[in-house]
């Protein structure tokens, strides 16, 4: 079962735009590494969850997995030969907006440079945004 919000406020949402860069979620907070999103575009639960699969596989039950994002987003689409018309369509996915700068997964525990720089890049072949490795910035105390 791919990722979806349990229950929202409206069924239904317009599109909005996806100008601007991301004003949150854009440093490494949990883990070690991360995958930063590059480009801006929408990101359906389906891709969320291949990428989650693909990582844990690469990993093989060490290390820890972070989702930074989460598909709140309805899209709808009309049914195929419909006249137009006759109202917005039914949902048919779920959908995370994505700006430049969003940390999407990020991942850290008892794993190698290495080891998290390849499973993110296997993970981001999934993606239909381009992403970049980061590596979490060590606050600098006076």
């Amino acid at each position: 079962m791919a990722l979806q919000p349990k229950r929202s406020k409206y069924r239904k949402k317009q599109k909005g735009c996806l100008k601007g860069l991301s004003k949150a979620g854009n440093f490494v907070a949990f883990g070690d590494y991360g995958m930063q999103a590059l480009g801006r575009g929408k990101i359906k639960a389906n891709e969320l969850e291949a990428c989650r699969i693909a990582i844990n596989r690469f990993f093989s039950r060490k290390g820890q997995v972070w989702i930074r994002v989460f598909p709140h987003t309805p899209i709808t689409k009309k049914p195929a030969e419909t006249r137009m018309g006759k109202g917005k369509g039914g949902v048919d996915h779920w959908a995370v907006d994505v700006r430049p700068g969003r940390i999407l997964f990020e991942v850290g525990g008892n794993i190698t440079f290495d080891d998290a720089r390849r499973a993110l890049a296997i993970a981001s072949g999934k993606l239909n945004i381009p992403t970049r490795f980061v590596k979490r910035l060590e606050m600098v105390k006076n």
